[in-house]
């Protein structure tokens, strides 16, 4: 009798390529969409060993949008505040 049994390693990368369920979506998107909540979610998402492929790369690429928003608004941020205080100083 012969049993086929696969190493640990080989049902974990198996594990980790499964596609990710609607119902697990929704749950991830639910958790996305809380404030502070996100941010920590997003960052286990991405960098845990035990996350699923497919929701790993969306969490690094959210990760990736949610830094060039925050520089975005900054900038802008930084321009408004420039604009505002160069024209109070040579408005008059």
């Amino acid at each position: 009798m012969e049993q086929n049994i696969q190493p640990a390693s080989t049902q974990k990368v198996s594990l980790l390529e499964q596609t990710v369920s609607v119902g697990e979506w929704l749950i991830t998107l639910l958790l996305a969409s809380i404030p502070v909540v996100n941010i920590v979610m997003l960052l286990i998402w991405a960098f845990s060993d035990n996350t699923k492929l497919s929701k790993a790369n969306w969490a690094k690429a959210t990760l990736i949008w949610l830094i060039i928003v925050v520089v975005f608004y900054f900038f802008v941020a930084v321009l408004i505040v420039g604009s505002l205080g160069f024209i109070s100083r040579f408005g008059r």
